[in-house]
């Protein structure tokens, strides 16, 4: 019976998994389609479908989704997506960007307000927390691209303007415009980035406990688990302590 609850167990978290993976798909799938209608369909003349690409391959999205939805976009009766922007506040005074790729604005903001206010959130007026933050482009790498000194030398000579390093890899941030070229130049000397993409960046965080925490994690949860959400940025900061709580 054990073997039987163990295999119940592990069906579940592969049937989580493959749910998340199917989401994530669709919404890399839906940021190329906008992508492509919004500028040319080849990603080479495109910046931000080459991007979109990249980030794509880097979540092993298959070749034939990622062609399928450039051709999508193509198509004269596609889905007309509108880009919003929504911005609030989680448990602990925590600021939330949400940003999502709609049809139908109504019932984004319905259901982007209902998550909001389920779980300890209230949703704000467009700008209400945005002056929090800067606009960035965000290139992310493993470990393994090189230790502190290599990474930021690269990322100099790539034009970027900073550099984060940790254990976990290396978060290199430039000017928004700039993410196209400082990603292609960092793969000439790095090789491919795990994610390159436009970011929010927090000026400050906001320290959250566990209590704050665990409700923000629902909240955030919810929302990135919302079919027209593409982003969700928080400004908050948690103690190893806190985290290793939360994950039990």
């Amino acid at each position: 019976m054990a073997g039987h609850s163990k295999w119940a167990n592990i069906q579940h978290r592969k049937g989580a998994q493959d749910k998340k993976r199917s989401k994530l798909f669709s919404k890399l799938s839906k940021e190329i389609t906008v992508a492509a209608k919004m500028g040319d369909p080849d990603p080479d003349k495109n910046p931000r479908l080459r991007l979109a690409v990249r980030e794509a391959r880097a979540n092993s999205m298959p070749k034939d989704n990622i062609e399928r939805a450039i051709k999508k976009s193509q198509g004269s009766d596609g889905e007309n997506y509108e880009e919003i922007r929504y911005e609030g506040y989680g448990p602990g005074g925590v600021a939330v960007i949400v940003e999502a790729l709609t049809d139908n604005r109504n019932r984004t903001a319905s259901n982007v307000r209902s998550i909001f206010g389920k779980n300890g959130g209230n949703l704000g007026e467009t700008g209400s927390v945005g002056f929090m933050f800067d606009r960035v482009g965000a290139i992310e790498y493993g470990p393994d691209a090189g230790d502190a000194d290599t990474v930021m030398e690269a990322a100099i000579e790539a034009g970027a303007d900073d550099v984060e390093s940790s254990e976990e890899g290396h978060l290199i941030y430039c000017d928004p415009s700039a993410l196209s070229d400082v990603s292609t130049d960092l793969e000439g000397k790095l090789g491919e980035a795990a994610s390159a993409k436009l970011a929010w960046r927090p000026q400050n965080t906001n320290p959250v406990d566990e209590d704050s925490g665990r409700t923000l994690m629902k909240l955030i949860d919810a929302l990135e688990d919302d079919d027209d959400v593409q982003t969700v940025t928080a400004n908050f900061e948690m103690s190893d302590e806190v985290m290793a709580k939360l994950a039990e």
